[in-house]
């Protein structure tokens, strides 16, 4: 992922409010020898004290042998993305028509060295931690070794602590644009209204605040 100097996080604080609440991504998976790249969609849990995500997956799922044997992994989360028309972002001395499309989007890649869980005590704690974020209003029974409902399941999946070994992170926001440039894409992203368009213009005044 290319990063531009004026596209880079601020400081580590914004990436992770960002992550804390964009927490749906795709874990890649480097290959076994001759295979592509497995990568798979889920839910995850990050928690920047202790430097660490944690998510699980079905026992069955093909990753597992690539997993074991590749546990240098990629998480990449991206949102909050939109279409910039190319009249939008024309400089003052230029006809609209000459304006340069673009994307607009918040990225993050946690380089992570991945940690298998199966003891039962410890996949039951790395739930309850998943079902705490994602489910503050409680309202489902605990998972607890043995215990009605979730105990039995258990043994059919597999619990996986992510190891954050490297940041990439981007905010991808007209940052190097004129003001007038800038000011004319949040008035047209609210003008237009869109899915998302909200979230990146939020983005782009927040960023040009510093």
């Amino acid at each position: 992922m290319l990063i531009h100097p004026w596209d880079a996080p601020h400081d580590d604080t914004e990436w992770q409010r960002w992550l804390a609440v964009h927490d749906f991504g795709q874990l890649v998976v480097n290959g076994l020898d001759g295979e592509p790249p497995h990568v798979q969609p889920l839910h995850f849990v990050y928690d920047a004290e202790r430097g660490e995500v944690v998510t699980h997956l079905a026992r069955p799922n093909p990753m597992w042998p690539a997993l074991l044997a590749h546990p240098e992994v990629v998480l990449s989360v991206v949102d909050d993305y939109v279409y910039v028309p190319g009249p939008w972002q024309a400089a003052p001395e230029e006809p609209p028509e000459h304006g340069t499309p673009t994307s607009f989007y918040a990225a993050v890649q946690l380089r992570c060295r991945a940690h298998v869980v199966d003891d039962p005590a410890e996949k039951a704690e790395l739930l309850g931690r998943q079902v705490g974020h994602f489910q503050p209003e409680g309202g489902s029974a605990p998972v607890a070794v043995g215990e009605v409902p979730y105990g039995r399941l258990l043994s059919g999946l597999r619990g996986v602590r992510l190891e954050v070994t490297g940041v990439r992170a981007k905010f991808k926001y007209a940052n190097h644009r004129t003001e007038q440039v800038k000011d004319r894409v949040a008035a047209s992203l609210a003008r237009r209204n869109g899915p998302r368009d909200a979230a990146a213009r939020d983005h782009l005044l927040r960023r040009r605040r510093g």
